[in-house]
């Protein structure tokens, strides 16, 4: 998968959107105004993971802890490619439905979930 396809993937997300609020260069995917994933400059991709995700990924060396982020359980992968399309599409899913489970019954309903 490529820049372009990621971007593909996640706005086809019910009420997901596309901001660059770190530059032109890196895109910032969010549903409710929250991010859920970011590419960023150099080709690299970070995004919102489960608690046990993890601790899986970064224990075994699958993905990093993703810079300024890993506090709140986000992974990097220091290029998109790292992983096969279908898996890194799943995890996106996953990353846009937890913090859409995180938005208010309000937001929620406003953004068609």
């Amino acid at each position: 998968m490529d820049r372009a396809g990621v971007g593909k993937v996640c706005l086809a997300f019910p009420g997901a959107t596309l901001d660059h609020p770190f530059g032109e260069h890196h895109d910032a995917y969010r549903i409710g105004g929250k991010m859920f994933a970011m590419v960023g400059e150099t080709g690299g991709i970070s995004f919102k993971v489960s608690d046990i995700a993890y601790e899986v990924l970064t224990e075994d060396g699958r993905a990093r802890p993703a810079p300024y982020l890993a506090r709140a359980k986000w992974v990097n992968l220091p290029s998109i490619g790292d992983w096969p399309d279908d898996e890194l599409a799943e995890h996106l899913a996953i990353a846009h439905a937890i913090i859409a489970a995180k938005l208010s019954k309000k937001q929620r309903a406003a953004l068609g979930l």
